[in-house]
This record gives structure tokens, C-alpha cells and sequence, in this order.
């Protein structure tokens, strides 16, 4: 039978030699001085050795205590090395089939038809918010009352809409883990009012010539970066998607033709600015400072890199222009609303140049290209409208003129 001190002073050789304990339990001495534990024993006739650990890790009665339970499989007529592997492919099959494995695979397949920043959006919220609590257990074992935990932790700190979103999210990853036979059932489905109800609400924008004069004038205020301040400029006269100004690149631009084209994100559709000349003097403007990089407003850090996405949102905040008063979205809005009810273009023009869809009488989609001298004009009356109500002037609603 082997000691402690028999184990501690053995000695590497040219050869590998073993030191036997009992029950066919030895110590096998590598000629780099490793000791490795090794259990002898037969099963169904054959002779096999099971690996027990390694020496001073795993201590001499350690090693009794594996070589003893070992012994007992043996007993109940389990061959233990067998019952080893079993576990170890439970274990691997438990981590492909995880909630974190299976979430990475659904957002792999299906993040190609999403915008980039949505895409992003939605890992990080999982990275943050999920993985950490559920990612590591089977897909098919988690239940109702453990995610709602999940969504506990997210409220609790104050961020309902994100656990809204954590609840959508989720319940997508386990629809997807049913539709490809890993899970038998959505358990965020369950959980559809088990939070508090969210306060639903436009953008913040300013929907009248006279908020929108003081939302104006506010900016013009800005003293900052003039990457930000042209960019604060711009947002509002060309009424775009934050994410798609901020990531703007001067290839799409011809400010000769006074023509901004690019691809919507959002829908990998096509998609025309026509620039008013004020738009165009904010861009020549801009050019000499961004031009050389591929960027319209790049990162302050890089030039190979757009702007943050919280740029023109943090840039307002610190003129204390708050969340209630206006956002960057909400220039859409303000145009939306004006465009019809204070200038008087057809709604579909306005939609056209809001990048939504526009369909025609029969159903049919409109080309996005289409109706491009309207919209010219639109964008240069729009520009026109913004100086005045800068500036103060008395605008008459268009709807209200052609009533009097």
C-alpha cells in the first residue's frame, strides 16, 4: 500500500515506472516527473485502465476515493470508464443545446437581414441581460417562472422597456429552439403581462412652427464639435433616421447634382435626398474638415468610423434640450406633420421622402425614386420653412389659407 511521502519522493526515470496502491489503483511515473493516477480493472473480459487524475491535484486519498467509486459501478455492473464518456457527451450536448448556444445560432442566421445597429443592439442586450443568468442551462429546461427572474433583475433597475425587449427577444430564441426540435414550448409566452404595462409614446418632436422655432433656434446655439454642430444642422431639413445620418459617406453624396443616395438599413431598399441649397452649403462647408476620410460625420476618435449613435441625442441634452422637448427620431415627426398640415404636399410625397412604404391605389409599391421633382421642390420649401420659423416669421397653416 503507497504513502503520502511514497508519492511526494518519487522520482522521475529514463522510463516511466508505476508505484501500486491497492485494488488495482497505481501511481505511473512519466519520465518528464508527471504522476498519474491510474485505476486497473476488467470488464465483459477485457482489460482497461481508467484515468483518476494527476498527483499532488489530486491527493493519495483522493485517488482511493475515485478508484472506490469506480469499484462500485463495477460492482452494479457499469463499466466506469463507459459511464465516464456518457457524461461527457451529456455535458456537450447540454452546452450545444444551452440558451446562450442556441441564441448565438438564432442571431447568426438571422442577423444578415437586419440593420447593423439592430443587430448589435440585440446581442449586447442578450450579453448583458441574459446569458449571464440562463445562458448556461439546457434551452428545454428552462420554465416561466426563471425567465420572469431574468426580467425581475432588468426592472428593477429601472429599465421596463429593455426587459419588455428581453421578453421579445428571448421568446423568439426559444421559438426558434421549437421550430428546429431543441425546445417543446415558449415559456416567454407566458410571461405576456407579467410585467408592469409600458408607457407607449411617439418620438418627442415638436409638431407646431412655434415649438419648432425655439427647438430650432436652441441649436443654433451649439458650441461644440462642427462635426456635431453640421450634423445638428442637417438633421432636421433632411429628416433621415439618426443611424442613417451619422453614418452618411461622402461617395453617396453629389452635391452638384444636390443629391444625397443610399441604401436604407432598415430595409435594403434604395433611396433619394434631394438637397436644399442650404443642405448643400452645410456640406461644402463640412467638406474640407471630413472629406478626406469616408465619413460625412466621423467618429472623433477615427475617421474611419461614423459618429456615435448617441451623438446629436447627447449634444442636445447638454444644451438642455431634454428627452420631453425633442429627440433625433422626432424630426421626422415635426416633418411629417408640417410637410401636410402647415405646407400642404400630398401625404404620399411626404412618406416617399420619410422612406416608408408607399403603395398606389391598386396595392402596388412605389418605386422610392420616383417623384423626385415634387420632392425636390418639398425639400427646398421645407428648407425655406425652417429658416422662417428660425428666424420667427409668422407662418400662415397652408390648410387654414386655403380655407379663409
Amino acid at each position: 500500500m503507497l504513502t503520502e511521502v511514497e508519492c511526494r519522493k518519487a522520482k522521475q526515470a529514463t522510463k516511466a515506472y508505476k508505484l501500486y496502491d491497492t485494488g488495482g489503483m497505481f501511481v505511473l511515473v512519466a519520465p518528464t516527473g508527471g504522476k498519474l493516477w491510474r485505476l486497473k480493472y476488467r470488464f465483459a473480459g477485457k482489460e482497461k485502465l481508467l484515468s483518476l487524475g494527476a498527483y499532488p491535484e489530486v491527493s493519495l486519498a483522493d485517488a482511493r476515493i475515485k478508484r472506490d467509486e469506480a469499484r462500485k459501478q463495477l460492482h452494479d455492473g457499469v463499466d466506469p470508464g463507459e459511464a465516464r464518456k456518457a457524461v461527457k457527451r451529456a455535458r456537450a450536448s447540454s452546452a450545444a443545446n444551452s440558451f446562450e448556444a442556441i441564441a448565438r445560432e438564432w442571431h447568426t442566421k438571422f442577423a444578415n437581414t437586419w440593420a447593423p445597429s439592430h443587430a448589435d443592439r440585440v446581442l449586447r442586450l442578450l450579453d448583458r441581460d441574459v446569458f449571464p443568468w440562463i445562458g448556461h442551462r439546457p434551452i428545454a429546461e428552462i420554465t416561466a417562472p426563471e425567465l420572469l427572474a431574468v426580467l425581475r433583475r432588468i426592472e428593477g433597475r429601472g429599465a421596463l422597456e429593455t426587459a419588455f425587449r428581453a421578453r421579445v427577444y428571448s421568446g423568439l430564441v426559444f421559438r426558434y429552439a421549437l421550430h428546429t426540435g431543441r425546445a417543446d414550448r415558449d415559456p416567454a409566452a407566458d410571461l405576456r403581462g407579467a410585467l408592469p404595462p409600458k408607457k407607449n409614446g411617439h418620438f418627442s418632436a415638436a409638431t407646431n412652427p412655434e415649438e419648432l422655432g425655439d427647438l430650432l433656434r436652441a441649436l443654433d446655439g451649439y458650441k461644440g464639435s462642427p462635426v456635431v454642430r453640421a450634423a445638428l444642422l442637417l438633421a432636421p431639413m433632411v429628416f433621415v433616421r439618426p443611424g442613417e445620418l451619422r453614418s452618411a459617406k461622402w461617395a453617396d453624396i453629389d452635391l452638384d447634382a444636390a443629391e444625397w443616395r443610399f441604401t436604407v438599413p432598415k430595409t435594403k431598399t434604395p433611396h433619394i435626398v434631394p438637397l436644399a441649397a442650404q443642405a448643400v452649403a452645410i456640406l461644402r462647408d463640412l467638406q474640407p474638415l471630413t472629406g478626406s476620410g469616408p465619413y460625412v460625420f466621423p467618429c472623433a476618435r477615427s475617421n474611419q468610423r461614423p459618429m456615435s449613435d448617441n451623438a446629436i441625442l447627447s449634444a442636445m441634452r447638454r444644451m438642455g434640450i431634454d428627452k420631453t422637448t425633442a429627440c433625433g427620431h422626432g424630426f421626422r415627426a415635426s416633418a411629417r406633420t408640417m410637410l401636410d398640415e402647415v405646407l400642404g404636399f400630398p401625404p404620399h410625397l411626404v412618406e416617399h421622402q420619410l422612406a416608408h412604404a408607399v403603395r398606389d391605389p391598386l396595392g402596388r409599391a412605389y418605386n422610392r425614386t420616383t417623384h423626385l421633382p415634387e420632392r425636390r421642390k418639398m425639400m427646398q420649401d421645407w428648407a425655406d420653412f425652417l429658416d422662417k420659423v428660425r428666424a420667427s416669421v409668422k407662418v400662415i397653416p397652408f390648410k387654414q389659407a386655403e380655407g379663409a
